[in-house]
């Protein structure tokens, strides 16, 4: 989000830091190895006119908001395969100021993620409303374009790679009423270690020569903070849920989000009644 596509809110760029990484060799016969990586989102909603909503109010929403984005994953890899999942928490968000309760659907949320790079595939295991679905695809090969810039993570130098994305459609629900504005063409950048000759990264990024150390993708950045080479995790492989294709997924994702447009106008008239409420997707 793991191919982050339409949140139900807003996010917008934030800051990061990066954590020391410590250097190991290894043969390229027997690379593995273990990383954990940050997720970086600065979250930003729209409830109510600014005269229905405190201040204190919008910043408690904003940071209860921020804590469910921001995560940390784990990525178990090999030369060829890798399982990416997010690490368990013991706490809970709190509740925003006021009482209010927001619920955030991730339309790609993963539970776990297992990518083949030599056959050129994934399994994503997902959960929405309490369904399980297990989709099969292919890898999407980027035509990344490497440059000679580079910059130390850790105790590795890494070197910065570039490709373009289209997003999906700009959704705007308010008070019911939709609206839609086209996606638009964004650059990724990646930054990848050599010295870890893997074609592998967080989430569905893959395809360099060397492990995806840090993405920055659209409003997302994904970074490094430890690395553990020859470890002795177990690469995971979903095997529960429906099997669905991503497209398929996508089309279940869309019928959902019209069900719950239609719960969240409960019989009114377009734009007729209650507080202003405006939510907006982002592909």
């Amino acid at each position: 989000m793991l191919k982050f596509t339409k949140p139900l809110i807003t996010l917008l760029f934030a800051g990061f830091t990066i954590m020391s990484l410590t250097s190991v060799s290894l043969s390229p016969q027997e690379l593995k190895g273990k990383a954990i990586y940050q997720t970086h989102q600065k979250v930003n909603v729209s409830l109510g006119d600014s005269t229905e909503i405190s201040e204190e109010r919008q910043d408690a929403l904003n940071a209860m908001l921020a804590k469910q984005f921001n995560k940390t994953y784990e990525l178990v890899f090999d030369k060829q395969q890798s399982s990416y999942k997010e690490q368990e928490k013991l706490d809970e968000p709190a509740a925003p100021a006021g009482g209010a309760m927001v619920f955030v659907m991730m339309s790609d949320e993963a539970s776990l993620l297992y990518k083949n790079t030599k056959e050129k595939n994934y399994a994503s295991q997902r959960d929405v409303f309490g369904k399980g679905f297990l989709v099969k695809d292919d890898l999407k090969e980027e035509e990344w374009e490497m440059t000679s810039e580079s910059k130390q993570i850790g105790q590795y130098t890494c070197y910065k790679a570039t490709t373009t994305r289209m997003t999906g459609p700009t959704v705007t629900i308010n008070n019911g009423v939709r609206s839609e504005t086209p996606g638009k063409e964004i650059t990724i950048i990646a930054w990848y270690a050599p010295e870890i000759p893997v074609s592998n990264g967080p989430a569905l990024y893959w395809g360099l020569p060397g492990l995806i150390m840090e993405i920055h993708d659209g409003n997302q950045v994904i970074v490094c903070t430890k690395l553990i080479l020859n470890s002795d995790n177990k690469i995971e492989v979903p095997t529960k849920g429906k099997v669905v294709t991503e497209e398929e997924y996508e089309e279940i994702m869309d019928a959902k989000m019209e069900e719950m447009q239609k719960i969240e106008m409960g019989g009114k008239k377009k734009g007729e009644g209650g507080h202003r409420m405006e939510i907006t997707i982002e592909g």
